[in-house]
């Protein structure tokens, strides 16, 4: 058994599949809390417990995986969540990752896909944490708060951002006035570049233009086939 090196929230109604997963995930080091139904998932939720990862069957008795997500979300913005899915349809796959979900493996899938996975938003999720600046940003009439997710036009209350719609921000601001390739965004904040979470990306580029539309002299403007651009006209 290896040294135990994070703790894991796993959601799966099969159990076989569950308890060769849970093996392995604990043969690995991992500390796993299982729950084998949506509604049992729903009350760990609840109850404010801890985890450095969720990995959540979308298909579940009770309650699915989508909402469970949604849970997580409203108490943890930053904590990965990846979903085990046998749907293949495009739209099921946006669905996820626009609601917070930062990946998806499609059944049947190996261990060895799992544990990759695993590890790389793991060690992202505390790169994350690091690059967290303790300065509020000011871009045009906004004050950009990244630490706190918070974006606020003068002196209102403004938006809490999700992590990753603060991670956009923030890429594209550093980058401001030059063009940002898709692939580079996809790659430094979903972790890999394909066509699922590119649609993922043009959802949250839509929300940030949301965000920021009452400074005109904001513009994230779309580069076709290449990317975007962040301008800030002064």
């Amino acid at each position: 058994m290896a040294e135990i090196k994070a703790h894991l929230f796993y959601v799966e109604d099969d159990e076989s599949l569950s308890y060769v997963t849970r093996d392995n995930l604990e043969f690995n080091g991992y500390q796993v809390t299982y729950c084998e139904d949506g509604q049992k998932a729903l009350e760990v939720i609840q109850s404010g417990q801890k985890f450095d990862l969720c990995i959540l069957d979308v298909m579940l008795p009770e309650v699915d995986g989508y909402t469970l997500a949604e849970e997580i979300r409203k108490r943890d913005d930053q904590v990965p969540i990846i979903f085990l899915t046998a749907k293949s349809l495009k739209q099921d796959k946006i669905h996820g990752l626009t609601i917070g979900a930062d990946d998806y493996i499609t059944k049947p899938f190996s261990i060895e896909e799992l544990l990759l996975k695993i590890d790389i938003f793991l060690r992202r999720s505390k790169y994350t944490g690091i690059l967290k600046s303790n300065t509020p940003t000011s871009i045009g009439h906004y004050q950009f708060d990244y630490k706190n997710l918070h974006l606020a036009y003068g002196d209102e209350e403004g938006e809490t951002l999700t992590q990753k719609e603060a991670d956009l921000l923030k890429l594209l601001y550093e980058n401001r006035n030059q063009v940002v390739k898709r692939s580079y965004i996809l790659e430094t904040i979903w972790g890999k570049d394909d066509y699922f979470l590119g649609r993922s990306l043009d959802v949250f580029i839509s929300r940030l233009r949301k965000y920021l539309n009452r400074d005109e002299r904001i513009k994230v403007e779309n580069i076709h086939g290449v990317g975007f651009k962040f301008r800030v006209d002064e």
